[in-house]
């Protein structure tokens, strides 16, 4: 049996690690945390029969435990992701802290300096590209939404070296979820019924640095460099990504898809 504590449960993310652990018979939920609710059950954020007693970040029995997940803001998972290190657990962070492979490139796209420098960088967790040293880590960064989407549609071309330009053209789309459970003015039910909305166009997302430095891995020949045009569309969860990459023109279609 396999002890998991999970940190940030009254997020989206957290709460959807919890709910497939309690199907999983090899795994034992032993805490869950939450800051604001710290004292409650989980109940009280989310009716139904799924229930836990709430504790804090500080007060969390991360010594009890074989595993922690972190649902927790930047920051502070890195924090925490220490703490829980500390104690013997291994940690898989949700988080964008530790994505990004050096403190200088996780400066560039979060706007202040990373805390723990020397721990980086971290196996990103994407089985399909690290499998084997996932397997092995005490600590795992688990991949962000969009970069996963475009990591795996890209990666059997990069691979196979087909790719003859680097500029990759990405047109995503989200569901609403994915900006977090917090109230936002821009995530209302009233200003995205209907409407699909372009945001942090171009080269501006967070998310670029992290697909572009898993892309430049996987290259041959090119260091890939994206346009990555992301939209919150109206549905609850989701993704879709639009990935358009010039390929050698030589290969027909059943070439290509025999690479995937």
């Amino acid at each position: 049996m396999v002890r998991v504590g999970i940190c940030g449960v009254t997020g989206y993310a957290g709460y959807e690690a919890l709910r497939w652990l309690r199907r999983h018979r090899g795994v034992q939920v032993v805490f869950a945390t939450s800051e604001a609710q710290a004292g409650k059950s989980l109940a009280d954020s989310f009716p139904g029969p799924l229930d836990i007693a709430l504790t804090s970040v500080d007060a969390a029995p991360f010594d009890q435990v074989d595993v922690v997940l972190l649902a927790l803001p930047h920051g502070a998972a890195a924090r925490t992701a220490v703490r829980a290190l500390e104690a013997g657990a291994k940690v898989v962070d949700f988080s964008a802290d530790f994505r990004l492979d050096t403190a200088e490139r996780y400066a560039k796209w979060y706007g202040h300096p990373h805390e723990f420098p020397a721990m980086l960088p971290i196996p990103y967790g994407i089985p399909e590209l690290n499998r084997a040293v996932i397997a092995q880590a005490r600590l795992v960064a688990n991949p962000g939404c969009y970069p996963t989407s475009v990591i795996l549609g890209t990666m059997p071309l990069l691979r196979a070296g087909v790719v003859t330009d680097a500029t990759i053209i990405v047109d995503a789309k989200s569901g609403i979820s994915g900006a977090g459970r917090a109230a936002k003015i821009n995530t209302l039910f009233a200003e995205t019924h209907d409407t699909v909305t372009p945001y942090n166009i171009g080269h501006v997302h967070r998310h670029v640095g992290e697909i572009e430095q898993e892309l430049a891995k996987l290259s041959t020949g090119i260091t890939p460099t994206v346009i990555f045009n992301p939209h919150l569309v109206p549905v609850v969860r989701g993704m879709l990504s639009g990935i358009y990459v010039r390929v050698d023109a030589s290969l027909d279609e059943a070439t290509l898809r025999a690479l995937y």
